[in-house]
C-alpha cells in the first residue's frame, strides 16, 4: 500500500457513512474519480494510526475518503471518541452522510438481493429502521447529508464530485442553466424551476415550428415581446439577488431550470439568455438543453 496520510494536515479527509443501500459504493467511486484515495469499510479505531503514517513527498493525492458504517460491529461504540481524537490532533475532516427513503432502500435490496447488515437478526424493514435509529446521532453531527432516493447513478456521482471539490478547496459555486420540456417531466435535481409557458409560442408559426431556440429566428420571435423583456428584467434581478446569497451560504452547485411545453423553443432561448447574463457576472456557469433534440 502507498504511504500517504494527513500527517501534514493539508489533505482533505472525508468520512463517508450512512444507511446501508443509500449509495455509498457509488459515492466512493465518484470520490476516487475526483482524486481521493479511497478505503471501504475502514475500522474506525485504526483511523488515527492510519493518518499518522508518513506521506510520500511526491504523492498527488489531495484527499482521503473512508467508508465507515455498521458493517463494523464496534463502529457505534467507537466512532465518537475517535472523531473527537482527530479534532484534538488538528486533523480537518468532514462527515458525508447518505440516506434514502424506506421504500427506496427496500427496492434496492430487492433488486440486488444483498443482505442488510442487521437483517440476519430482523426482517429487512426492521433492520433498515433499526439502522436509521442507531445512526441518528451521527447523522446530526454530519457536515453533508444527501438523500439519494431520487438520484440515478450519474446524478449521485455528479453531486459527490461537487462536494469533493468543495471540501478540497474553496472553489466557486458552479451554476448550471438547464432548459427542459414539461411534457417529459421536471428535472428533480433543479434548485430553481421557472415555468416560461406564458411566453409567446413559436410552435404555432409554421415556418418556425421545426426550428429550435438556439436559432436566430426563434430567438428573435421569443425575445421581441414586451412580456419577455419584462420577465427577463425581473428574473435576472432576482438571480442577481439570490446567487450571492447561495454563494455566501456555501452552496457548491446551483441548477436553474427553465421549462416550456416541449423544451425546444421558448425554454431554450430563455435559458441561453439567462446563461449569458450569469456568465457576464463572472460566474462559473454551464448551459444544457435537456429536450432540445427530440426523438422522431
Amino acid at each position: 500500500m502507498k504511504n500517504f496520510s494527513c500527517k501534514v494536515k493539508n489533505i482533505t479527509i472525508l468520512i463517508l457513512t450512512g444507511l446501508s443501500g443509500s449509495g455509498k459504493s457509488t459515492a466512493l467511486a465518484a470520490l476516487e474519480d475526483a482524486g481521493f484515495y479511497c478505503i471501504d469499510n475502514m475500522p474506525v479505531d485504526l483511523l488515527p494510526k492510519f493518518l499518522e503514517m508518513p506521506k510520500e513527498p511526491d504523492s498527488e493525492i489531495t484527499g482521503i475518503a473512508l467508508v465507515m458504517d455498521l458493517r463494523e460491529r464496534g463502529f457505534l461504540a467507537k466512532y465518537s471518541a475517535v472523531f473527537n481524537e482527530l479534532k484534538q490532533k488538528g486533523y480537518p475532516f468532514e462527515i458525508l452522510f447518505l440516506e434514502a427513503e424506506e421504500e427506496i432502500l427496500l427496492q434496492r435490496y430487492s433488486t440486488t438481493r444483498r443482505q442488510h447488515p442487521l437483517s440476519p437478526e430482523k426482517s429487512l424493514l426492521d433492520g433498515i429502521r433499526t439502522e436509521k435509529k442507531q445512526l441518528d446521532d451521527l447523522r446530526s453531527a454530519s457536515d453533508w447529508i444527501i438523500n439519494t432516493s431520487k438520484f440515478n447513478v450519474h446524478e449521485l456521482k455528479s453531486k459527490i464530485f461537487d462536494i469533493a471539490q468543495r471540501s478540497r478547496e474553496l472553489v466557486p459555486m458552479r451554476i448550471n442553466v438547464l432548459s427542459f420540456g414539461y411534457k417529459y417531466g421536471t428535472p428533480h435535481d433543479a434548485d430553481l424551476i421557472m415555468d416560461v409557458r406564458f411566453l409567446a409560442n413559436p410552435y404555432f408559426i409554421p415556418e418556425l415550428k421545426e426550428l429550435d431556440g438556439e436559432t436566430q429566428a426563434i430567438r428573435d420571435f421569443v425575445l421581441n415581446h414586451d412580456e419577455t423583456r419584462n420577465f427577463l428584467k425581473r428574473y435576472q434581478d432576482l438571480l442577481d439577488y439570490l446567487i450571492p446569497l447561495y454563494e455566501k451560504e456555501g452552496k457548491a452547485y446551483l441548477t436553474i431550470a427553465l421549462g416550456c411545453t416541449g423544451g425546444r423553443h421558448r425554454s431554450v432561448t430563455i435559458a441561453r439568455t439567462i446563461y449569458e447574463h450569469i456568465r457576464a457576472m463572472g460566474k462559473t456557469v454551464g448551459l444544457n438543453h435537456r429536450d432540445r433534440i427530440q426523438p422522431v
